[in-house]
């Protein structure tokens, strides 16, 4: 990413375009493989398109979390060698929160509701056993509070010398503005988190109504 680039492009397009679009094409990537015989008929497999033929991936959370992020670490890690450590926050986070947001409305839009007990639900056990590990530390009408001390995103970004600073503008900034866009009485309050060094995460989402 050169200088001329950067300036060519408006930063706010670069950081929610560019990236998810990285991110995609990375992920696709490691699907398709070199092959020189003839390409077979798409619908050969009893008439269903071959891009919709399910396939067996043996993986791990912290193999399939790792491929998914390679792009978006790479990304970061070349604006990181071009900007500034306060810009390269200040547009990893602009990134997020986009990305924050864009979560919370499609939660919203698939929810039965956007009653508060329907957006924490989401939190609860089992959903992600298998990338977090986490403790329901207070559960009640107005506030559901998580603690949090284990997570395959920070240890996937930490791993890849992105933790810190960087790494919560680009992964856990994201955090904060999904309750909102679900329902804009839900707030996220929290001072502490694993990508930053800390022992735990420590979630507490409010129903400010």
């Amino acid at each position: 990413m050169t200088e001329q680039l950067i300036s060519a492009l408006d930063r706010r397009q670069l950081l929610t375009r560019v990236m998810p679009a990285c991110s995609l094409a990375c992920l696709c990537g490691g699907w398709v493989e070199a092959d020189d015989a003839a390409e077979p008929d798409p619908l050969s497999n009893g008439g269903q398109h071959k891009f919709e033929v399910e396939f067996d991936q043996k993986t791990s959370v912290f193999r399939q979390v790792t491929q998914q992020n390679r792009a978006l670490i790479g990304f970061v890690k070349t604006l990181q060698s071009e900007l500034k450590e306060e810009e390269l926050i200040r547009l990893l986070e602009v990134y997020s929160a986009n990305l924050g947001r864009q979560v919370g409305k499609r939660q919203a839009e698939n929810s039965p509701d956007t009653s508060f007990q329907s957006f924490v639900a989401t939190f609860r056990p089992p959903n992600y056993d298998k990338a977090l590990t986490l403790e329901i530390t207070e559960d009640t009408d107005k506030v559901f509070e998580l603690r949090v001390t284990e997570c395959v995103w920070a240890k996937v970004f930490r791993d890849a010398g992105l933790g810190g600073r960087v790494g919560h503008a680009a992964v856990c900034n994201m955090d904060y503005y999904w309750p909102a866009a679900f329902n804009e009485n839900f707030k996220m309050e929290r001072d502490k988190t694993l990508m930053q060094g800390n022992d735990q995460c420590n979630h507490r989402y409010i129903d400010t109504t």
